[in-house]
């Protein structure tokens, strides 16, 4: 028993003295919990943006914009007056519904004639589209009640009764992307590409952490010691084999006969420049902790929390400032922006200014302080093989 006691002191002993264990196990579940409840605090969406397309430009249809911009989910983010830049306002805004409302709209229900509402539902977020098409149709419903027994009780007709004998108008819904609603398609690509951006971030996270730990990095400066060109030697390997990554990732959607509509050139540059990104956090990270170990546990830690801070099933809109502040830190972000934009939504690289410039200075940040950090270990090496000549 006395010798169990003391085999169980020993590890507690190594347990505190690993700084890096410690901080993770005790410092995760802190960090994680902290995070994950400032991101789903509201519990629900509020504050959606939505286009109104008012072709009628009567005092009915404002009536209605007025009541849209009343219910705490949705506010009017614009108003137009033909639907022709719909989209483009839809995707500057990130709106998820357009709701069109047709010339002659009020005529039409004051004088008992068939009319209709049209909500353009772009679907590639489940969560946003639903609340606020949902949101929208509350609206609408309230509207089109209210005219309904208001006319038939000036006819006589009871309360009750005039609730079920006239509509005034219809209501149709048109989904667009994800017309089928089908969860899978809304969400594979996300987990994909955080699974890439996790195993990105871990093989690369031992590129220079192995070589400080076996003490084969003074033989690597001796071949080269370049700083750009031992960075390009350790991370072009991994870009090209995540090119066969993405030729996997295409297959499952002939698989899962998921429609993708590939804007080649664009597509292409901004990927290249996500894989940067999250190559130079790795290699950042790899010659700052010489210990694989080590580099591999503070990766899984940023790693880890990234797919729920992207905003991709939660908007960033309804998080936190001090959350957005950390999820716009890590490249899957910025990324699944753009992989929506262009891959689901079919929108053009204008619109996605914000999330290229977000990659662009989390890249050249990191590359920049991986150039110091790796010079530095370059003269350190120099130097003491200075030290052993003069020796």
């Amino acid at each position: 028993m006395k010798n169990f006691l003391s085999l169980l002191k020993r590890e507690f002993r190594l347990f505190f003295q690993n700084k890096v264990l410690l901080v993770l196990f005790l410092g995760a579940p802190i960090l994680y919990g902290v995070l994950v409840g400032g991101v789903y605090k509201k519990g629900k969406v509020t504050n959606l943006p939505i286009i109104v397309v008012d072709e009628d430009k009567s005092p009915l249809s404002r009536q209605l914009i007025d009541m849209f911009n009343e219910n705490d989910v949705i506010y009017v983010a614009k108003v137009l007056n033909d639907p022709f830049r719909a989209k483009d306002e839809a995707l500057k805004t990130e709106s998820t519904v357009v709701v069109q409302i047709p010339r002659n709209f009020s005529a039409d229900v004051n004088y008992n004639r068939s009319t209709e509402l049209t909500l353009f539902v772009n679907a590639s977020n489940t969560l946003t589209s639903n609340s606020a098409m949902m949101a929208v149709n509350v609206a609408a419903s309230t509207l089109k009640a209210g005219i309904q027994i208001k006319a038939q009780q000036k006819k006589g007709v009871p309360e009750y009764v005039a609730s079920k004998q006239f509509e005034p108008f219809k209501i149709t819904m048109i989904k667009q992307n994800i017309r089928s609603g089908n969860y899978l398609y809304f969400m594979l690509p996300g987990v994909l590409l955080t699974v890439l951006q996790q195993v990105m971030m871990l093989g690369l996270a031992l590129s220079f952490a192995s070589e400080f730990e076996k003490g084969t990095f003074p033989e690597l400066v001796q071949k080269s010691n370049n700083v750009f060109v031992l960075i390009l030697v350790k991370i072009l390997p991994y870009i090209l084999m995540s090119g066969l990554i993405y030729i996997l990732y295409y297959g499952y959607s002939i698989w899962y006969r998921m429609p993708l509509n590939l804007d080649g050139g664009a597509f292409f540059a901004t990927t290249i420049l996500f894989l940067l990104a999250v190559s130079f956090i790795g290699i950042l990270v790899s010659i700052a902790i010489p210990s694989q170990l080590k580099a591999t546990e503070i990766l899984m830690v940023i790693a880890t929390p990234s797919f729920i801070l992207s905003g991709f099933t939660w908007p960033l809109s309804q998080m936190p400032e001090w959350v957005v502040t950390i999820a716009k830190m890590i490249p899957l972000t910025h990324y699944l922006q753009i992989f929506r934009t262009l891959m689901i939504e079919k929108g053009s690289i204008e619109y996605l200014q914000g999330p290229v410039i977000g990659l662009a200075i989390i890249a050249a940040v990191t590359l920049i302080a991986s150039i110091i950090l790796l010079q530095i270990k370059i003269n350190k090496v120099k130097k003491n093989k200075q030290v052993q000549a003069t020796v």
